[in-house]
């Protein structure tokens, strides 16, 4: 009887947890200012899985947001997107990413100034750091803008997420957040940029 319940268990562990587990993801983690603002446009791509609000860069452990809002801890507002590869490529993220910053301004963005609000890329691996690489060198070629671009890409460390209510800051406040990102400026200047779509 022992043997029997041994079997049945070692026989649907081996068989069926493959079956159970979920697609094979990726993560990728951006600082783009103001993490309010780069929760969106990746949310709706499809093949992302989720977008979370947080903090990377930086060397505190478990940040709070006045903490990195001082700029006393290194730390820059970011997000994170848990993907799945087969869905949509990193490079088609690298590509939202470009389109909701200024990728010139070296001491923030827009009306956010300071360490905690630089742009930056923080690659998981090599293939990421290559493309992250390759896309910014594109965007110098462009001609896009008439300054350089100065977003780093950085060796990722580690990621600590917001406090609750920052997450999907977008959807649980829409009024105020519509109104901070119109008065940033950061919607006029992706617009006068990029185009309204």
């Amino acid at each position: 009887m022992l043997y029997s319940k041994i079997f049945i268990v070692f026989f649907l562990g081996f068989f069926l947890s493959p079956l159970s587990a979920g697609p094979k993801t990726e993560k990728a983690t951006f600082a783009g200012g103001c993490f309010w603002c780069m929760e969106g446009p990746f949310e709706s791509l499809p093949g992302v899985i989720s977008v979370t609000s947080g903090y990377a860069g930086g060397k505190e452990v478990n940040p709070t947001y006045e903490d990195v809002g001082y700029g006393r801890t290194g730390h820059r507002e970011s997000v994170q997107i848990e993907y799945d590869p087969s869905k949509i490529r990193y490079s088609e993220l690298l590509r939202v990413f470009w389109r909701q910053i200024n990728p010139t301004d070296n001491g923030g963005q827009f009306a956010d100034r300071g360490n905690q609000y630089r742009t930056g890329i923080f690659f998981h691996n090599e293939s990421q750091k290559k493309a992250a690489e390759e896309s910014k060198k594109e965007l110098e070629k462009s001609g896009k803008f008439n300054a350089p671009i100065v977003v780093e890409i950085i060796s990722f460390t580690s990621f600590y997420p917001a406090e609750g209510y920052h997450q999907n800051y977008y959807k649980t406040n829409p009024d105020h957040y519509k109104s901070y990102r119109k008065g940033s400026g950061r919607e006029a200047y992706l617009e006068n940029l990029w185009g309204k779509k």
